[in-house]
């Protein structure tokens, strides 16, 4: 009772709805970025829209620290319940995602001009999609990488959340502050190399870090569990400034992180062009600027006196499926949009964001409807 409760309070639902928008919304952005060099102006409005979206996905895991603490349960119950509802939609999306790929892309519109679009769709490609899902996701089935994410947070929440359930105020303050230090470590790992820093073995990470060793010094306080921690924190302890105060220090907060990833993503692909791997960097979601605008968004929307409103957590409860399938349409969007009339990539990006959410949000609701489909949805 307690967790319907806290679904239907009205900030909460809109934070859901919000972020899932921003996930569409980010992947829109992808093909204009992809297109580098190529075309400059679709390159930089592909940025610069892409970094202002970039708390998506982290919004989407305060969501769930929201919702699913303090963990009842027992352990065994717990793992049944959360991994349980998630194996399902990541077998059937493993295998739904790249099928309906197939079919566009091999039936319905064979010369995309989605430039993001570099792996194979051949019918044998697409059958061995249907099985290395056990290792990882595939091009087809990006946004999946979440949900393989999201298990590894569902094994550690019981654990966590009976620290939590006892930590005081300054333990979870305390915890907050190191993982705080722990999002400067892809930064850290950048500039190394630059003070001279030769690695080991060829391996340049840092801190105990190398080939026989991917737990560093910092490994267990970093990633997403820290934006569980702070979600349950800012539940038990709200801020209480003022408007005055709030919009003072969320405001600079928020751009000082846009820019440092907006404009750290161009200037980093100036200085490293072809580095992908230099160049998610400063998109990570468990850096620090991403956490600068986290922060400063998901607690201007807890400041809101905002109303459950019965279609908004209806909106809300279809978040989860709009997620799983979006891809496949952020494709048929971008192709349905290339079209001739001279219209500014800002637009086409936000025309196609709102496509693809509402298809998938009639898909998702039309699933709900059916028995035996709800369970991919739900």
């Amino acid at each position: 009772m307690e967790k319907k409760v806290r679904e239907n309070i009205g900030w909460i639902d809109l934070l859901r709805v919000i972020a899932c928008f921003l996930v569409v919304f980010s992947h829109c952005c992808d093909p204009f970025v992809a297109q580098f060099d190529a075309d400059r102006e679709s390159f930089l409005t592909g940025v610069f829209c892409g970094s202002l979206v970039r708390p998506c996905v982290p919004l989407f895991v305060m969501m769930t620290g929201v919702l699913l603490f303090p963990v009842n349960d027992t352990l065994s119950s717990f793992y049944k319940k959360r991994i349980g509802r998630i194996i399902p939609p990541l077998i059937f999306w493993s295998i739904a995602l790249p099928l309906l790929f197939f079919i566009y892309l091999t039936y319905v519109n064979p010369g995309t001009a989605n430039p993001a679009i570099a792996s194979e769709h051949t019918l044998q490609a697409t059958l061995t999609k249907f099985f290395t899902f056990l290792f990882n996701f595939n091009y087809d089935t990006t946004p999946l990488w979440y949900l393989y994410m999201l298990i590894g947070l569902y094994l550690v929440m019981p654990i966590v959340s009976v620290w939590m359930q006892q930590a005081s105020k300054k333990d979870m303050q305390l915890f907050l502050l190191v993982w705080g230090a722990a999002l400067l470590i892809p930064y850290i790992e950048m500039a190394a190399p630059l003070l001279g820093y030769a690695g080991n073995y060829g391996n340049f990470g840092i801190w105990g870090v190398c080939d026989w060793n991917d737990y560093g010094m910092f490994y267990y306080f970093s990633g997403f569990v820290g934006y569980l921690v702070l979600a349950h924190y800012l539940m038990k302890y709200p801020l209480q400034w003022s408007w005055k105060k709030m919009l003072f220090i969320t405001v600079p907060m928020f751009v000082v992180g846009y820019l440092i990833t907006s404009v750290g993503y161009v200037l980093t692909q100036a200085k490293f062009p072809g580095n992908y791997a230099y160049l998610e960097i400063v998109w990570y979601f468990a850096g620090i600027n991403v956490f600068m605008m986290t922060f400063a968004f998901f607690v201007i929307v807890q400041k809101l006196q905002i109303r459950s409103r019965r279609w908004l957590s209806a909106l809300a409860s279809l978040t989860f499926g709009i997620y799983l399938c979006h891809f496949v349409f952020m494709v048929v969007s971008y192709d349905l949009f290339d079209l001739e009339a001279d219209i500014p990539y800002v637009v086409r990006i936000l025309l196609m964001a709102v496509t693809t959410f509402v298809i998938s949000a009639v898909l998702t609701y039309a699933m709900k409807k059916v028995r035996f489909l709800k369970v991919f949805v739900s």
